[in-house]
Protein backbone atom coordinates (compact mmCIF):
# COMPACT_ATOMS: atom_id res chain seq x y z
CA UNK A 1 0.00 0.00 0.00
CA UNK A 2 1.43 3.36 -0.82
CA UNK A 3 0.59 6.96 0.14
CA UNK A 4 -0.91 8.53 -2.94
CA UNK A 5 -1.90 12.16 -1.44
CA UNK A 6 -1.36 13.92 1.74
CA UNK A 7 -4.27 16.23 2.35
CA UNK A 8 -4.87 19.29 4.94
CA UNK A 9 -7.68 22.25 5.30
CA UNK A 10 -7.93 25.24 5.79
CA UNK A 11 -11.20 25.01 7.68
CA UNK A 12 -14.42 26.57 5.72
CA UNK A 13 -17.59 28.20 6.79
CA UNK A 14 -20.57 26.95 5.49
CA UNK A 15 -24.40 26.91 6.25
CA UNK A 16 -26.20 24.20 8.07
CA UNK A 17 -29.71 24.87 9.25
CA UNK A 18 -29.30 28.61 8.72
CA UNK A 19 -26.38 28.62 11.07
CA UNK A 20 -22.98 29.11 10.48
CA UNK A 21 -20.52 26.01 11.16
CA UNK A 22 -16.89 25.83 10.48
CA UNK A 23 -15.73 22.27 9.17
CA UNK A 24 -12.22 20.89 8.08
CA UNK A 25 -13.61 18.35 5.87
CA UNK A 26 -12.89 20.91 2.66
CA UNK A 27 -8.96 18.89 2.27
CA UNK A 28 -6.60 19.11 -0.27
CA UNK A 29 -3.58 18.17 -1.65
CA UNK A 30 -0.57 19.37 -0.59
CA UNK A 31 3.16 19.24 -1.84
CA UNK A 32 5.26 19.40 1.51
CA UNK A 33 5.02 15.87 3.34
CA UNK A 34 2.16 16.21 6.82
CA UNK A 35 3.63 15.80 10.00
CA UNK A 36 1.68 12.98 12.36
CA UNK A 37 1.46 14.10 15.61
CA UNK A 38 -0.64 11.78 18.87
CA UNK A 39 -3.31 13.98 18.66
CA UNK A 40 -3.78 15.44 14.89
CA UNK A 41 -1.54 16.32 11.75
CA UNK A 42 0.14 19.55 12.38
CA UNK A 43 -1.16 22.62 10.30
CA UNK A 44 -4.56 20.84 9.53
CA UNK A 45 -7.82 22.75 11.09
CA UNK A 46 -9.43 20.50 13.58
CA UNK A 47 -12.27 22.04 13.98
CA UNK A 48 -14.94 19.92 16.55
CA UNK A 49 -12.60 17.89 18.74
CA UNK A 50 -15.43 16.54 20.28
CA UNK A 51 -15.80 13.84 16.91
CA UNK A 52 -12.53 14.90 15.69
CA UNK A 53 -8.61 14.85 16.32
CA UNK A 54 -7.62 12.79 19.95
CA UNK A 55 -5.78 9.73 20.63
CA UNK A 56 -8.54 7.24 18.56
CA UNK A 57 -8.51 9.88 15.52
CA UNK A 58 -5.65 11.95 14.94
CA UNK A 59 -5.43 10.39 11.08
CA UNK A 60 -7.93 9.90 8.71
CA UNK A 61 -7.34 7.55 6.07
CA UNK A 62 -8.88 7.06 2.91
CA UNK A 63 -8.32 4.14 -0.02
CA UNK A 64 -7.55 5.47 -3.86
CA UNK A 65 -9.51 2.30 -4.85
CA UNK A 66 -12.96 3.61 -3.57
CA UNK A 67 -12.56 6.83 -5.45
CA UNK A 68 -14.02 5.23 -8.70
CA UNK A 69 -17.22 3.98 -6.94
CA UNK A 70 -17.86 7.18 -5.40
CA UNK A 71 -17.16 8.81 -9.03
CA UNK A 72 -20.02 6.78 -10.80
CA UNK A 73 -22.54 8.19 -8.31
CA UNK A 74 -21.45 11.54 -8.16
CA UNK A 75 -20.20 12.30 -11.44
CA UNK A 76 -20.69 16.41 -11.48
CA UNK A 77 -18.89 17.29 -8.80
CA UNK A 78 -15.14 18.42 -8.87
CA UNK A 79 -12.93 15.29 -7.70
CA UNK A 80 -9.52 15.91 -6.29
CA UNK A 81 -8.24 13.70 -3.38
CA UNK A 82 -9.00 14.96 0.23
CA UNK A 83 -12.57 14.75 -1.04
CA UNK A 84 -13.98 12.51 2.10
CA UNK A 85 -11.64 14.54 4.63
CA UNK A 86 -8.94 12.06 4.81
CA UNK A 87 -5.63 13.53 5.94
CA UNK A 88 -3.86 10.57 3.18
CA UNK A 89 -5.21 8.96 0.76
CA UNK A 90 -3.66 5.26 0.25
CA UNK A 91 -3.33 3.03 -2.93
CA UNK A 92 -4.18 -0.92 -2.38
CA UNK A 93 -6.05 0.17 1.07
CA UNK A 94 -8.66 -2.61 1.94
CA UNK A 95 -11.41 -2.35 4.77
CA UNK A 96 -12.28 -6.09 4.60
CA UNK A 97 -8.42 -7.23 5.39
CA UNK A 98 -7.44 -4.27 7.68
CA UNK A 99 -7.89 -4.96 11.48
CA UNK A 100 -8.89 -3.07 14.31
CA UNK A 101 -5.62 -2.89 16.36
CA UNK A 102 -3.06 -3.80 13.64
CA UNK A 103 0.13 -1.81 13.84
CA UNK A 104 1.70 -0.25 10.93
CA UNK A 105 4.77 1.97 9.49
CA UNK A 106 3.45 4.80 7.72
CA UNK A 107 6.56 7.21 6.44
CA UNK A 108 8.34 7.84 9.62
CA UNK A 109 5.57 7.68 11.68
CA UNK A 110 4.31 4.13 13.51
CA UNK A 111 -0.03 3.91 13.85
CA UNK A 112 -2.22 1.40 14.95
CA UNK A 113 -5.51 1.07 13.69
CA UNK A 114 -8.25 2.33 15.88
CA UNK A 115 -11.64 3.57 14.30
CA UNK A 116 -13.96 3.17 11.30
CA UNK A 117 -15.13 6.46 9.97
CA UNK A 118 -18.64 7.35 11.05
CA UNK A 119 -20.30 10.25 8.54
CA UNK A 120 -22.25 13.08 9.55
CA UNK A 121 -24.10 15.85 7.97
CA UNK A 122 -20.87 17.29 6.97
CA UNK A 123 -20.13 14.69 4.34
CA UNK A 124 -23.93 15.48 3.12
CA UNK A 125 -22.89 19.28 2.43
CA UNK A 126 -18.98 18.10 0.64
CA UNK A 127 -21.24 16.07 -1.51
CA UNK A 128 -23.84 17.75 -1.80
CA UNK A 129 -26.32 15.22 -0.89
CA UNK A 130 -27.02 13.97 2.35
CA UNK A 131 -28.01 10.93 0.77
CA UNK A 132 -24.44 10.08 0.75
CA UNK A 133 -24.35 9.36 4.25
CA UNK A 134 -26.54 6.03 4.01
CA UNK A 135 -24.74 5.09 0.78
CA UNK A 136 -21.42 5.51 2.96
CA UNK A 137 -22.33 3.48 5.64
CA UNK A 138 -24.45 1.08 3.45
CA UNK A 139 -20.68 0.40 1.28
CA UNK A 140 -18.79 0.21 4.67
CA UNK A 141 -16.31 1.30 3.05
CA UNK A 142 -15.50 3.67 5.58
CA UNK A 143 -11.57 4.50 5.50
CA UNK A 144 -9.87 4.40 9.07
CA UNK A 145 -8.83 6.73 11.82
CA UNK A 146 -5.59 5.58 13.51
CA UNK A 147 -3.51 6.12 16.58
CA UNK A 148 -0.09 7.53 15.94
CA UNK A 149 2.58 5.74 18.55
CA UNK A 150 5.22 6.98 17.14
CA UNK A 151 4.38 10.66 15.21
CA UNK A 152 6.74 11.75 11.97
CA UNK A 153 6.58 12.62 8.55
CA UNK A 154 4.78 11.18 5.93
CA UNK A 155 4.93 12.20 2.17
CA UNK A 156 3.56 10.71 -1.50
CA UNK A 157 5.06 7.98 -2.07
CA UNK A 158 5.72 6.50 0.93
CA UNK A 159 4.34 2.81 1.75
CA UNK A 160 2.00 1.82 4.47
CA UNK A 161 3.34 -1.24 5.79
CA UNK A 162 2.28 -3.87 8.14
CA UNK A 163 4.55 -3.74 11.54
CA UNK A 164 2.56 -6.11 14.10
CA UNK A 165 -0.94 -8.18 13.12
CA UNK A 166 -3.51 -8.41 15.67
CA UNK A 167 -4.09 -11.49 15.14
CA UNK A 168 -7.68 -11.98 16.56
CA UNK A 169 -8.82 -8.94 15.92
CA UNK A 170 -11.81 -8.03 13.68
CA UNK A 171 -11.90 -5.96 10.21
CA UNK A 172 -12.85 -2.23 10.09
CA UNK A 173 -15.91 -3.99 7.36
CA UNK A 174 -16.38 -6.06 10.22
CA UNK A 175 -16.74 -3.40 13.08
CA UNK A 176 -18.66 -1.35 10.63
CA UNK A 177 -21.21 -3.87 9.79
CA UNK A 178 -21.47 -4.56 14.05
CA UNK A 179 -22.41 -1.16 14.45
CA UNK A 180 -24.99 -0.26 11.36
CA UNK A 181 -25.78 -3.80 10.15
CA UNK A 182 -26.22 -6.10 13.13
CA UNK A 183 -28.07 -9.59 13.45
CA UNK A 184 -28.20 -10.82 16.06
CA UNK A 185 -28.44 -14.49 14.87
CA UNK A 186 -25.86 -14.26 12.21
CA UNK A 187 -23.45 -11.51 14.21
CA UNK A 188 -23.70 -12.90 17.93
CA UNK A 189 -20.12 -13.97 17.75
CA UNK A 190 -18.34 -11.46 16.38
CA UNK A 191 -20.13 -8.87 18.90
CA UNK A 192 -18.76 -11.19 21.90
CA UNK A 193 -15.45 -10.86 20.03
CA UNK A 194 -15.24 -7.27 19.69
CA UNK A 195 -16.51 -6.30 22.97
CA UNK A 196 -13.46 -8.84 24.43
CA UNK A 197 -10.70 -6.61 22.00
CA UNK A 198 -8.88 -4.28 24.50
CA UNK A 199 -7.66 -2.69 21.09
CA UNK A 200 -11.48 -1.96 19.83
CA UNK A 201 -11.97 1.67 21.14
CA UNK A 202 -14.05 2.51 23.99
CA UNK A 203 -16.68 4.70 22.24
CA UNK A 204 -17.16 1.70 19.88
CA UNK A 205 -17.81 -0.24 22.62
CA UNK A 206 -20.45 1.53 24.11
CA UNK A 207 -22.27 2.01 20.86
CA UNK A 208 -22.28 -1.75 20.21
CA UNK A 209 -23.35 -2.55 23.63
CA UNK A 210 -26.99 -0.93 22.39
CA UNK A 211 -27.18 -4.56 20.52
CA UNK A 212 -28.63 -8.03 22.25
CA UNK A 213 -26.49 -10.61 22.38
CA UNK A 214 -28.59 -13.29 23.55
Amino acid sequence: MKVVSTNISEGKTILWREKEVITGIYKYPVDEPIFLDTEDVKEDHVIDRRYHGGVDKACYLYSLNHYEFWKEKYPDLEWNYGMFGENLTVDGFDEHSIKIGAIYTLGDATVQISRPRQPCYKLGIRFGNQGIIKQFIDSLLSGVYVRVLEPGLVKVGQEFTIKKEHANGISIAELNTLMFHYDKEIHRELLKRALDDDLVSDSDKKYLKKHPIQ
